[in-house]
């Protein structure tokens, strides 16, 4: 698989990378054999880059990355993030950020991690505290690149102005469109995009469902996307970019990361699975090219993104 370079400071990895948080959290029960060998089927095809969180399990996540990445670890990128607590509340005061990433580096089984987020902005603790803080781990050798999660304009400058930022990530996707307000922030500051669900919750996929037909622990079960109304909309949607992606003897998942890819050179998708037959399936779409004519396609059928909000009651999708 090509490279991509993220940011400005030396972060290269595969053009796709791969999101491990299904194997063990928010999509219903998961099962660790299953997520070991979709990250080793990811390697051998070529993916460099693999993403996890303190939050995934609290640790069992990323327990489970550095099992299945051990043979090959000095060959890959590690992301990982740090910001909540066990009761989802924000926490990133320096003291907090600094046992997280001690936990991480034990869970992990690492000397030291190559991408490391702050989650969500905390707004109890200036971001220049946080940026500091990440700052003292970059020089001490325990992590080398510095990230952002879901933040906006002003925290990405105050942050770079402390400690330059390689990256963001944020949802992103054929059915999520909000991220790109912030492209001009990203190329101002020459920050690289790291979009997490780029199929759309597994709706892009061909196998989504009602939202009453997924486990209760699985977090479609409560998503306006999946609800009455929302649901039959997407669908519709999703079986229009099916019909484009069989021209092109191609998947809708497939067209959909092609799709991401061709909106910037800056911008590595994480698609999560725990299906090593997925993972060669999102692998396919490295190596597929979509002409103006497929652009344009894809804008007449989702001119502005999917119906219904990406996030579950309660939470929000603000950026500050």
């Amino acid at each position: 698989m090509y490279t991509r370079t993220l940011g400005q400071q030396g972060l290269t990895t595969s053009a796709i990378g791969y999101g491990s948080m299904g194997i063990s959290s928010f999509y219903g029960p998961g099962e660790e054999a299953e997520g070991i060998a979709a990250i080793r089927k990811a390697y051998e095809l070529g993916v460099t880059f693999f993403d996890t969180a303190e939050m995934y399990g609290w640790g069992e996540n990323e327990k489970v990355v550095g099992r299945a990445v051990k043979g090959f670890r000095d060959d890959v990128v590690i992301a990982t993030k740090f910001g909540f607590t066990p009761t989802f509340d924000l926490n990133s005061r320096p003291e907090h950020i600094r046992e997280v990433v001690e936990n991480s580096l034990r869970y992990l089984g690492v000397d030291h991690i190559d991408v490391l987020y702050q989650h969500r902005p905390d707004p109890n603790v200036p971001i220049e505290d946080v940026a500091g803080a990440v700052k003292e781990f970059i020089d001490a050798g325990k992590v080398k690149y510095f990230g952002l999660s879901e933040a906006g304009p002003e925290t990405m400058r105050r942050a770079h102005a402390v400690q330059p930022v390689s990256v963001l990530q944020t949802e992103y996707s054929l059915f999520d469109r909000e991220v790109e307000t912030l492209f001009p922030t990203l190329d101002e500051l020459g920050i690289g995009l790291v979009p997490y669900s780029p199929l759309g919750r597994g709706f892009l996929t061909n196998s989504a469902k009602p939202a009453a037909e997924y486990d209760e622990t699985d977090m479609r079960h409560n998503a306006a996307r999946w609800q009455p109304g929302n649901y039959e909309k997407n669908l519709a949607a999703v079986r229009q970019l099916d019909d484009l992606a069989s021209t092109k003897n191609a998947t809708v998942a497939q067209l959909a990361l092609a799709w991401l890819l061709a909106q910037g050179e800056h911008i590595v998708p994480i698609p999560g699975t725990r299906s090593a037959t997925r993972v060669a399936e999102n692998v396919g779409a490295a190596d597929l090219t979509l002409t103006d004519s497929d652009l344009a396609r894809i804008k007449e059928i989702l001119p502005t993104g999917g119906f219904g909000s990406r996030f579950p009651p309660g939470m929000s999708s603000d950026w500050v």
